[in-house]
């Protein structure tokens, strides 16, 4: 009996105990929402009140604060991405699980469910230990959650070779300006110091102290939405972005993985009326610390989408606001754009919290880095003649420019988190998309360049098109199938077609239509159009691009991108040289699979090509020259400004030499090598990599000619093709034929410079004997200057 009593007074004062933990805390702060939940602030704790164990609910995490460099990439507002989670009870503790949502069963057989369920891993990412359980509620510590680093920012300085960093929990503190609570979603902050060792200068030129790095981490749980989402499937020709997983209750004869669209949820409030208002309209809220006259701009170019909604029937269905003082960017039930601040230029981009079962978008972020406005304007002061010659007031033709690039940036960024890829093709046909890579198209007009019509000013037809597979209501009458190809097959009769980012690079992709940052149909003749363009501009370069007081030496930064302005239009013609043409293609569609391009368009596009390594192009003017002393005290060289090996001084060989570079890492890349060689075998129409290489060396090594100066830049620029010509041949991705032909090709050379006796022939030929001796070891190293941050247009 003793024994019982005494089992019974253990058992009652364990659940006092667990009863009464919150009583024991004083002032506590409650917040009641999605999750209640008190702060404490004497201990500066969190305890989370869990009431519904097996309920799935979306888990996201963002930073609130950034580190402030483009190079880290970790930036103020950055998603983290999102789970679903779920709370269950083991034992003494409160286990947070993440289900595995890659591998399902999609069906009513529970049993199969389990099977599938069982078959694959899922992911507890934390336990609790249950501090109090009260009539199916239980209390936990949510603290030590909050102070970890779910953002994995100690990762990524690891990864990036930035340090080695861990937090440190006593300079770490939750954060309560951001910690709220709603009716559908919980929102925490904690402010994490990472304490450690940094590498390089890149912490230290952004960090205060670069052995503390202090950022703010954001949590959400929201509540999923409910079931009356629609699932769209996914084409490869839509231009959608996609969720997939596996479907093991698919039959045998359908495919088991499942690809679906992602996309808001959109409904007409009158399904019958052809034109309709939204049962809830798309709203994209902008980030209050914009500036003017960026501001209206970023609100007006967003707004663009809503041509491509009014198309399919929707009456103001995507609106753009400015964000409401009461609310917070990161609270997922706002779709924001964020202007980002960092130490350098860098790339902006849009990013959407999805529901991971369905693809539904729940949040749309964009974020834009406001350092991209001052680089376009530096680009339109470039170009233009003499601005400043009789007024430093007169910018408003480069605010212009850079405004409008700053409209198509918010429309570009905006449809991503909207669910439409990147279209690299869309300027084959007119500036088809605002989802493409815009250069600024300037023309010549009477022999002076015009600015007018450097970027488009509306949504383009493609983005009409994306919008009407992904959002278009399919009529009651049609098939869902066959309609969805009714959109893409009709807008292939028009045209427009679309290809994306693997395609488009310039070292490896080999699509002819798909290039980053160029125009027009033909990608060779507008290289052409460039080089003219450029070449006028570089005359017309004087002191008055920059304003009275301002040094020379900013003068020689705002030179750099006229210099290199022809970089993104010869990436996109070399990729006509073992270019293939080629779409997503489908059976029974009206798609072109796969073809060659012509042997002729070919050879014109590695004769424009070959400019670009003449002396003729790239050597920059002695009067220009002129206009670039060594730099002044306080405005040292920086990453976007040209680099010398002439120390101080400006290095009038090292600019065409970096110019060079960039083309023949592009030409000689090995993946187009292959392509060169195969093509020739398959077609003898089609240019191979014999001939190739033959043209580059009698257009560049064996044509060092003019004055002093210009052979000077020339067999510069032959070295340079040298160094390539010579680590093709040994490059570990060359293919044994590739090496075969290049290797012939050097044989050929080294007997056409034996026995010349100026001393560039003399030093090449002494560098292929040295080659052929010892090939595993060679590597030519020429210190090359190099080139300039360009992408995002101007790593």
């Amino acid at each position: 009996m003793r024994n019982i009593i005494s089992i019974l007074l253990v058992f009652s004062i364990s659940f006092v105990g667990k009863a009464q933990f919150l009583e024991k805390k004083e002032n506590l702060k409650k917040y009641e929402g999605y999750f209640n939940f008190h702060y404490n602030e004497k201990e500066d704790e969190i305890y989370l009140e869990v009431d519904s164990l097996d309920h799935e609910f979306l888990y996201t995490h963002f930073l609130t604060t950034g580190v402030g460099s483009n190079d880290i990439g970790l930036d103020r507002g950055q998603l983290g991405g999102e789970a679903v989670m779920k709370f269950q009870k083991a034992g003494n503790k409160l286990l947070l699980i993440q289900p595995n949502q890659y591998y399902r069963a999609i069906t009513d057989n529970e049993a199969e469910k389990q099977s599938v369920s069982e078959a694959f891993a899922k992911s507890v990412l934390f336990g609790f230990e249950i501090k109090e359980e009260k009539d199916g509620k239980y209390i936990i510590d949510f603290t030590p959650f909050l102070l970890q680093d779910a953002h994995g920012v100690a990762e990524r300085l690891k990864r990036g070779e930035y340090g080695t960093y861990k937090i440190d929990k006593s300079k770490s503190a939750l954060a309560l300006d951001r910690t709220k609570a709603f009716p559908e979603n919980v929102e925490f902050e904690a402010l994490l110091t990472f304490e450690g060792e940094p590498k390089g200068r890149t912490i230290s030129s952004v960090v205060p102290d670069d052995k503390n790095i202090s950022v703010t981490q954001h949590h959400s749980f929201v509540k999923l939405p409910d079931d009356n989402y629609k699932k769209r499937v996914f084409d490869p020709r839509s231009g959608a972005i996609f969720i997939s997983y596996l479907d093991y209750a698919s039959p045998v004869y359908e495919p088991i993985k499942k690809r679906y669209a992602i996309r808001h949820r959109l409904e007409k409030k009158n399904p019958e009326a052809e034109i309709s208002e939204a049962v809830e309209p798309i709203i994209y809220y902008l980030d209050t610390g914009t500036p003017e006259p960026v501001r209206s701009a970023l609100l007006e170019g967003a707004l663009w989408w809503n041509q491509a909604f009014e198309a399919i029937g929707y009456k103001d269905a995507f609106q753009v606001k400015m964000l409401p003082q009461d609310a917070d960017p990161l609270d997922v039930r706002y779709n924001v754009i964020q202007w980002v601040h960092r130490s350098t230029r860098g790339w902006s981009y849009g990013a959407s919290v999805t529901d991971p079962r369905t693809g539904e978008i729940i949040k749309g972020h964009v974020s834009l880095g406001s350092l991209r406005i001052r680089q376009d304007f530096m680009i339109a002061q470039a170009m233009m003649n003499k601005p400043f010659e009789n007024s430093d007031e007169n910018y408003d033709p480069m605010m212009e420019l850079a405004l409008a690039r700053i409209r198509q940036l918010s429309a570009h960024e905006v449809g991503h988190t909207i669910g439409f890829a990147h279209n690299f093709a869309a300027s084959t046909s007119d500036r088809a998309s605002v989802m493409d890579y815009p250069h600024p198209q300037f023309e010549m007009q009477d022999k002076e360049i015009i600015f007018k019509n450097a970027y488009d000013t509306g949504i383009g037809e493609w983005d009409k098109v994306t919008v009407n597979y992904s959002y278009s209501d399919i009529p009651e009458d049609r098939d869902e199938k066959e309609y969805l190809n009714s959109i893409l097959e009709n807008a292939r009769g028009e045209g427009l077609i679309f290809i994306t980012d693997s395609d488009a690079r310039a070292s490896g992709g080999a699509n002819a239509l798909a290039h980053l940052w160029d125009n027009g149909k033909s990608a060779t003749q507008e290289l052409e159009d460039v080089l003219k363009i450029r070449k006028k501009a570089i005359q017309n370069f004087s002191v008055d691009n920059i304003r009275k007081d301002e040094t020379y030496s900013t003068l020689e930064d705002v030179f750099v991108p006229l210099y290199f302005f022809h970089r993104y239009q010869t990436e996109a013609a070399v990729k006509l040289l073992g270019g293939l043409e080629y779409e997503y293609a489908v059976k029974g569609g009206n798609n072109q699979v796969v073809e060659h391009v012509d042997g002729k368009v070919q050879k014109l596009a590695l004769k424009t090509i070959l400019r670009t390594l003449s002396a003729e192009e790239l050597l920059i003017p002695k009067d220009k020259l002129e206009l670039f002393p060594p730099r002044a005290f306080g405005y040292s060289r920086d990453r976007e400004s040209f680099k010398s090996n002439s120390d101080v001084a400006f290095d009038a060989l090292g600019a065409p030499a970096t110019a060079s570079e960039m083309t023949l890492s592009l030409l000689l890349h090995p993946a187009r090598a292959e392509r060169l060689l195969q093509q020739e075998t398959l077609n003898n129409d089609l240019p191979g990599l014999a001939y190739t290489l033959e043209e580059l060396i009698s257009k560049t090594i064996k044509n060092a000619k003019g004055d002093s100066y210009e052979q000077s830049v020339q067999e510069t620029i032959n070295f340079v093709v040298f160094k390539h010509l010579l680590n093709l041949a040994i490059n570990q991705k060359s293919t044994p034929m590739v090496k075969a032909v290049t290797n012939e090709r050097i044989d050929e050379l080294a007997n056409w410079l034996r026995g010349r006796n100026d001393a560039v022939s003399k030093e090449m030929y002494r560098n292929i004997k040295i080659f052929r001796e010892r090939p595993e070891e060679f590597e030519l190293e020429l210190n090359v200057p190099k080139i300039p941050d360009g992408s995002p247009i101007g790593n």
